[in-house]
């Protein structure tokens, strides 16, 4: 199963800065990339582009967006269809991250729609979920996962190749924060999410790759990629330098 090292940069980088971070990346990684490893740059809108640009030519590196509206056109203003991700080069997408569902509104119906929708469209998608700090301290964890995975994934068709859909587990606490789940709590996550997939999926669901995403940094991904159902990671903060993301894409 190839790992997946994705950086969500979410509102930072024009169009010139994005291109030359995509650029370094690329240089910095240079042949070191592991045969089992692929890399994904989530930009804004404005920047898909110009980061397929700096990315062009390089083996196993591809672009995402962040978001998008599951439609294929019409009076939606300030959105953005799948189509119009595709012909400004990405091949990926994320639904459900935590920004959108808890500062956003987006609802898990919502983010379900989305997910289908995006996958129907030709999309690769990157389905997030994962619990508040409250949430986890009522002891809640697999209530909330359960509810996002069913609701998320409802409209999904079973036979969808596994190599299209990742969910990437990202407590809501742990992003952005310093805090980082700990084995043990990533390791539980992490199961109660492969079970998921597999009670939905059945067999297929055992490759369908699970991310981890919260406060990854260059000094804590190789412990965290090592771990047993961990099939990748979802960096924020930590990607939006070449020399830092380089390094966990290296671990």
């Amino acid at each position: 199963m190839m790992k997946l090292f994705a950086a969500n940069w979410k509102m930072h980088k024009t169009q010139a800065e994005a291109r030359q971070t995509a650029e370094e990346l690329v240089r910095l990684v240079g042949s070191g990339l592991a045969a089992d490893r692929e890399v994904l740059l989530t930009a804004p809108f404005t920047a898909l582009a110009a980061t397929a640009q700096g990315l062009a030519g390089a083996a196993r590196f591809s672009v995402g967006a962040q978001n998008f509206y599951p439609e294929t056109h019409g009076a939606f203003t300030g959105e953005i269809s799948p189509a119009m991700l595709q012909d400004a080069g990405a091949s990926w997408a994320l639904t459900g991250h935590s920004e959108r569902r808890h500062v956003l509104g987006e609802s898990d119906g919502f983010v379900g729609r989305k997910t289908a929708f995006g996958l129907a469209a030709g999309l690769n998608v990157i389905f997030c979920v994962g619990e508040k700090i409250e949430e986890r301290k009522a002891n809640q964890l697999a209530e909330v996962l359960t509810r996002q995975i069913s609701l998320g994934l409802a409209d999904v068709p079973r036979d969808v190749s596994p190599q299209r859909l990742c969910v990437a587990y990202e407590p809501v606490w742990a992003i952005g924060t310093g805090l980082v789940a700990g084995p043990a709590e990533i390791l539980e996550a992490h199961a109660l999410v492969r079970s998921q997939l597999a009670a939905i999926f059945g067999s297929a669901g055992r490759e369908v790759r699970i991310l981890y995403g919260g406060s990854v940094k260059p000094d804590n991904a190789a412990e965290i990629i090592a771990l047993d159902n961990v099939d990748g990671v979802l960096v924020g903060g930590a990607s939006l330098k070449a020399d830092d993301f380089s390094r966990i894409v290296l671990a």
